[in-house]
C-alpha cells in the first residue's frame, strides 16, 4: 500500500479547506441582509483575468521575466493612476528581479527564464 501523504498531500488539503471555505461563504451571502451587489467592474475584472490567461501563454513562449512584466503592466494600467515613468519602472524590474530570485533560483521552481521564442537567440 503507498504512502497517503506524498507530494501532492498538501497543496490536496490545502484546496479542499479552500473550496469548503468558498462554498461557506457563498451561503453566507444567501442567509445575511445586506446591500445588493452594484454594477460589475468589467474593465479591472477583463483586465486581471486576461492578464493572467497571457502570462499563462506567455510564460512558456517568452520566458518567467518578459510574462511577469506583461501581467504587472497590465495589471497596473487599469488604475487611474497609472503613469508609465522610471520609478514604477524600476519598481517593475525589482519586482521581477525579486520574483526569478525568490522562485527560480531559492525555490527551485522549474521556471523557463528564456522561453521558446528566444531559445535560438541564448
Amino acid at each position: 500500500m503507498g504512502n497517503a501523504h506524498g507530494p501532492g498531500y498538501f497543496p490536496t488539503i490545502l484546496g479542499v479547506i479552500l473550496v469548503l471555505l468558498g462554498l461557506l461563504s457563498l451561503l453566507r451571502a444567501f442567509w445575511s441582509d445586506g446591500d445588493p451587489v452594484g454594477a460589475i467592474a468589467w474593465k479591472p475584472l477583463l483586465a486581471i483575468t486576461g492578464g493572467t490567461a497571457l502570462f499563462a501563454f506567455l510564460l512558456p513562449r517568452a520566458g518567467l521575466p518578459l510574462a511577469l512584466a506583461v501581467l504587472i503592466l497590465i495589471s497596473a494600467a487599469i488604475s487611474e493612476n497609472f503613469k508609465f515613468a522610471w520609478r514604477p519602472a524600476l519598481a517593475l524590474m525589482a519586482l521581477v528581479a525579486f520574483c526569478v530570485i525568490v522562485f527560480v533560483e531559492l525555490l527551485g521552481v522549474p521556471l523557463p527564464l528564456v522561453g521558446s521564442w528566444f531559445s535560438g537567440l541564448v
